[in-house]
């Protein structure tokens, strides 16, 4: 929070909950997209009692199981580009603030890649430069602050099984790290009146 606006983080589902924020609520400044989606994902939003975004579902017939018991999801949710889905697409070309989107290309949850290029080619075509995006090619979609252990799989909170979130070890680290900075630099830049505050201690 800054005397310029509000400041949001946000990955994975929070990331089309982020951007609903920064498309419908005035005051968002600068928003950090992680492997999210350009779509309202699984209920509907509604905002001041009505419902502004459908969901966009899921088909679990193309959910596909691995010898670890674990699922790869990727493939599994609705094509938010279809004609049917587009009232489920998150306006992002009406928001005043400031985008950073991020996604990784072995991002095994969902097709972030696909989502990131998606709202830059939207974003662009209504004329707007108000964003940044960074693609990371071999790490997966956990993308956290750097230095804690890679997590190749884990209980999905949403759909309660077992998912691959992918990500190659090393390169997944190196990512984080990089993006640690970027996170911090972005969210100076657009919301700091003081370019010259501490730096973090991580």
């Amino acid at each position: 929070v800054s005397s310029k606006g509000v400041g949001v983080i946000s990955r994975s589902k929070g990331g089309d909950i982020a951007l609903s924020l920064a498309a419908f609520v005035p005051g968002v400044e600068a928003l950090v997209w992680i492997n999210g989606c350009s779509a309202n994902i699984g209920i509907p939003l509604y905002y001041k009692e009505r419902e502004i975004l459908s969901p966009l579902m899921f088909n679990f017939g193309k959910v596909i199981p691995t010898e670890s018991g674990a699922n790869i999801i990727k493939y599994a949710v609705n094509n938010p580009l279809a004609e049917e889905n587009k009232d489920s697409v998150v306006p992002i070309e009406q928001a005043d603030g400031h985008f950073l989107f991020v996604a990784s290309e072995d991002d095994l949850n969902w097709d972030s890649k696909g989502y990131l290029d998606d709202m830059v080619g939207r974003l662009k075509h209504h004329g707007k430069k108000n964003f940044e995006n960074i693609t990371y090619s071999a790490a997966g979609h956990l993308l956290e602050p750097p230095y804690g252990p890679h997590c190749p799989s884990a209980l999905h909170g949403m759909l309660r099984f077992p998912v691959v979130w992918g990500g190659e070890p090393q390169a997944h680290a190196a990512a984080e790290l990089h993006l640690w900075q970027k996170i911090q630099d972005f969210l100076r830049t657009h919301l700091s009146n003081n370019a010259a505050q501490t730096t973090s201690k991580l």
